[in-house]
């Protein structure tokens, strides 16, 4: 039941209201992604920590290796995104860019191009590993 002294104000739009777009979803990963990029580099910093401590055996092998460059690959996803994500918004304080189509169309490529970036990053890294 409402209060009487409720009746009548405005209400803010909620996720209910709004209809799912591409720049909606690009403004939640860069929040997911910030996140993310603060977990990930909590794992890097332990992972070089065991390095320097275990050498060769903090590199992990078999099942548990094919996961380590699994996490690696969705932290490079991660940083990529959030990277071309503030790149977005640096045009939009630009004053540009904030066509609705436009928006759209550059927010829903920004997924795409960092998970291609980000394979070139893991391809990159398995190279240097000498995994290929």
């Amino acid at each position: 039941m409402t209060p009487d002294w409720y009746r009548g104000r405005p209400m803010s739009p909620h996720l209910q209201v709004w209809r799912w777009h591409w720049t909606m979803a690009a403004s939640i990963g860069h929040r997911v992604t910030g996140v993310g990029n603060f977990l990930g580099v909590t794992l890097i910093g332990i992972w070089i920590v065991a390095l320097t401590l275990g050498g060769a055996q903090a590199v992990p092998t078999g099942a548990l290796g094919v996961l380590f460059w699994l996490v690696l690959y969705l932290f490079a996803v991660s940083i990529t995104y959030h990277l071309l994500n503030g790149v977005r918004h640096l045009v939009w304080d630009s004053g540009r860019g904030f066509d609705p189509d436009q928006a759209s169309a550059v927010s829903a490529t920004i997924f795409g191009v960092s998970a291609i970036i980000a394979v070139a990053l893991l391809v990159a890294g398995l190279l240097v590993a000498g995994v290929f």
